[in-house]
């Protein structure tokens, strides 16, 4: 067919073409080789087909004849370009059909190397290389791929049975034999399993290739992938086809995958591997073990200059950390894919705050360029010093891998996913030890604290959906045999079983016998953190962030990590110092409310006293004992306290109760000049703040006081109550969870409102976003405020991006956090 009878390329387009392109029609991949092709780096020549094309697909459920004709059209321009033909002599054209969605989904579908071989080109490709042994080598591949790619076979020969076959054939078999040989063997296994047959017409093989691609879009592991990381369903996927490179040519040949820093923990300069003498995939699939990015420096000198220049260049020209395939073909080295790269949340704060410092981005990007997430991810726990130096000195580190994704981690050996994700659901921590990992065992991985692995680099498939998910993990364990059929794994003749306890270091690549006590994490993370928050300051002079403390020995956490101040409530410091359940006993028999009070002012007075006695604390925030909240409902559960004092369920029905707390946080603060507020919980009108006031003002203490607004009446009202209380303390996510009548702790948790959400039975994500009922009451109640930092907010749980925005661009500034969120909520208000 002649360029003439195409009316128009709506489907594809060239890497060289010139004009506008847009990332939702091209894809990441496409993208990317079309901005290198401008860049003038060396990139075989290709072209996309769009997500257009991919929804027609899905919608029809065939590929359009329309397309079949643009893809003919396309390829002739290959031909062309690099004097190769499509399926015969002399040189003959072999291409590779990737997938390439917008948004970057590592592993998740599917792909075909080597594709256009029939037996004309295959004898022309050992002709015009003079390796009948190459040739036979990517037939092999060819055909297992696409047998299982496109063909959905499970048996597909394994290396070891090809060089096992070509050790058969007679010296000096032609390469018609060898083909006829490898293709027939491959045949055979095929037949066994199913009807189906790789065709031998190459363009019926490009189109079944690009169908394959076409329907990964809604396998069961991609569309997992894009619930877990939150990507819509309704973006299809480009479809990369391209000139074939061979990294499995000669010795002067090979594939490797490189970042521009460490993913790991941010180091600036190349880190990868390369693998001599092989294809892309053989990098990537786990299944062997490359060398460092550097052994190219000598093997491939020429190249490797060049992939070092390109870094550089690449990164500068996206302002971020790049990930990067690559071949080297006889010397050359050609580019074939880059993206952002996955990293872990130490690397990505580093990576933040030396991008800054180098001048490649200015402040607001070196923020936007972290998640809240990543803040949380280096406050984890990590393993207790001096017991980890103990395990190495008494010989329980089993074996040393390449630590791919830090962290460290206990939990108990599960060596298929199923049985981890069963663990898992039953509440135990699990570590996936497998011999390799493969996107059929995402599940396994979701639910997995750790995941070790045999084989594999920092490439691998378990490495790049580790450090997606902020999983820690070890590969390449070289000294490892890990067995799933019997459940063992082994080191020489030391064996561990499923169930067997082993502690995980994801930075060193340590895997440990036993069990190792873990204490907070943050420490050590380098000055990446700090010279990070530090970029806050200018935006965030205006805020002030309190944190939770129940015990004196939290206090030094608050300010460690970036607050201003203190905030607490009785019941919990009552619970943490073990006076509660005395209370609770008292009530519990029926003691008249005033014998109940004077030990509750004594329970405060004892409970407080190390607390407001820290150096620290000079001013300090507390809510009232609340029977409604939570936590102490769930220790009440049995205790009919309600029916035998119907009053204490109010605010301020138990005066007396009211009172003793007064008195003892008055008594708890007397050697100290410390500013106390006490907060009454649940209050919603201006009667009970008036009433509160009273109190404190009838006692006499030295103590102010204040509400805590939980609901719609309350927050109606609080312009009021603000002029009869010193601070009026609003918690959202408790009014969120009222206005919608869900339980407080389900905004806490992520079922059932994860499927709620999901499911589309709910407006908004109550826990990331505000409603709009609740927005247009604050508006109302701010618009009658002298001042909006007369409202101070109390948020439960993490503090997301998109409900900071909101309270800030309203002008509010106070807020009230627990401990592990004080920084993420400074990098949220400064975005």
């Amino acid at each position: 067919m002649s360029n003439a009878t195409v009316p128009a390329y709506q489907f594809t387009r060239a890497f060289d073409q010139p004009g506008d392109v847009q990332l939702d029609e091209v894809g990441g991949k496409g993208f990317g080789l079309i901005e290198m092709t401008r860049a003038g780096l060396r990139v075989p020549p290709g072209f996309v087909i769009s997500t257009a094309a991919c929804h027609r697909y899905l919608n029809v459920g065939s590929v359009p004849e329309d397309l079949t004709h643009e893809i003919d059209a396309r390829l002739r321009a290959v031909e062309e370009a690099t004097e190769k033909t499509f399926g015969a002599g002399p040189m003959p054209l072999l291409l590779s059909v990737r997938s390439g969605a917008p948004v970057s989904m590592p592993g998740m579908m599917d792909t075909v190397l080597n594709l256009g071989l029939n037996r004309d080109a295959a004898v022309a490709l050992a002709e015009a290389t003079g390796s009948t042994t190459f040739m036979a080598d990517v037939v092999f591949r060819f055909h297992g791929m696409y047998a299982e790619t496109v063909l959905g076979a499970f048996d597909v020969p394994e290396r070891d049975e090809f060089l096992e076959l070509l050790g058969s054939l007679p010296d000096g078999a032609d390469p018609g034999q060898v083909y006829d040989a490898v293709w027939g063997f491959c045949a055979d296994r095929l037949a066994d399993e199913c009807d189906d047959v790789v065709p031998t017409d190459p363009h019926d093989q490009l189109v079944g290739a690009v169908e394959a691609v076409f329907r990964s879009w809604n396998t069961r592991r991609a569309i997992t992938y894009r619930n877990l990381h939150g990507i819509a369903h309704d973006m299809g996927t480009a479809v990369v086809v391209q000139t074939m490179v061979f990294g499995n040519l000669d010795a002067d040949s090979g594939s490797g995958v490189v970042f521009t820093r460490n993913p790991v923990t941010g180091e600036p300069g190349m880190f990868g591997e390369y693998l001599e003498a092989s294809q892309g995939e053989d990098v990537v699939s786990g299944t062997f073990t490359p060398d460092p990015v550097s052994t190219m420096a000598e093997n491939a000198p020429d190249a490797y200059r060049d992939l070092v220049q390109t870094c550089a260049d690449l990164e500068r020209l996206r302002r971020d950390m790049l990930d990067i395939e690559f071949t080297v073909e006889r010397g050359k080295l050609y580019m074939l894919q880059f993206r952002s790269a996955k990293r872990t949340a130490r690397a990505a704060i580093r990576i933040a705050a030396d991008m800054r410092d180098e001048g490649i981005v200015d402040d607001a990007t070196a923020l936007a360029s972290v998640s809240l997430n990543h803040i949380r991810d280096v406050q984890r726990p990590g393993f207790d010093p001096t017991q980890l130096s103990d395990a190495r000195s008494a010989g329980r580190v089993i074996t040393v891998g390449v630590g791919a994704s830090p962290g460290q981690v206990v939990g108990t050996l599960a060596f298929d996913s199923d049985a981890a994700e069963d663990a898992a659901k039953a509440g135990a921590p699990v570590i996936l030890a497998r011999p390799v990992t493969s996107p059929t065992d995402l599940h396994g991985m979701i639910a997995a604290k750790g995941i070790v692995t045999a084989t594999g680099g920092s490439t691998s498939h378990a490495a790049v959906v580790a450090r997606a998910l902020g999983t820690t993990c070890i590969v390449g364990c070289a000294e490892l045999v890990i067995d799933p059929a019997t459940g063992v794994m082994s080191v020489g003749d030391r064996q561990w079983r499923a169930g067997d306890t082993v502690s995980l270091d994801g930075s060193t690549g340590e895997v440990i016998e036993g069990s190792l006590d873990l204490v907070d994490g943050a420490s050590g993370q380098g000055d990446g953190l700090d010279r990070l928050l530090a970029m806050t300051a200018t935006s965030t002079a205006d805020l002030a962030v309190l944190g939770r403390a129940h015990t004196a020995a939290q206090v030094g956490d608050i300010f460690r990590r970036g607050g201003t101040g203190l905030v607490t409530a009785v019941d919990d410091v009552l619970v943490t110092s073990g006076h509660f359940s005395a209370i609770v006993a008292s009530l519990d028999q029926g003691n008249d409310l005033s014998s109940v009070a004077i030990e509750l002012e004594n329970a405060v007075a004892e409970a407080f006293a190390p607390l407001l006695s820290h150096p620290e604390v000079t001013a300090i925030d507390i809510r009232g004992l609340d029977f409604h909240s939570d936590d102490v409902a769930e220790l009440l559960s049995g205790a009919g306290l309600f029916a035998l004092h119907p009053q204490i369920a109010m605010p301020l029905g138990a005066p007396e109760l009211v009172a003793a707390q007064l008195r003892g946080l008055t008594r708890a603060s007397s050697d100290r000049q410390i500013d106390v507020c006490f907060v009454s919980p649940r209050t919603s009108g201006v009667a009970e703040a008036a009433a509160l006031a009273k109190l404190r003002d009838d006692l006499g203490v030295p103590i102010k006081v204040g509400c805590y607004v939980t609901n719609t009446q309350g927050l109606l009202n609080l312009p009021e109550m603000v002029a009869q209380v010193d601070r009026v303390w609003l918690e959202l996510h408790r009014l969120q969870a009222e206005t919608y009548g869900i339980p407080t702790r389900h905004l806490l948790a992520a079922e059932p409102l994860d499927s709620y959400v999901r499911d589309k039975l709910i407006d908004i994500d109550p826990r990331t976003q505000l409603s709009d009922h609740v927005e247009r009451l604050l508006d109302q109640v701010i618009g009658r405020l002298s001042t909006p930092d007369d409202l101070w907010v109390r948020l439960s749980g993490q503090v997301s991006d998109q409900t900071m925005a909101t309270l800030r661009a309203k002008g509010l500034t106070q807020f009230a956090v627990a401990v592990d969120e004080i920084r993420p909520t400074r990098l949220a208000a400064s975005r």
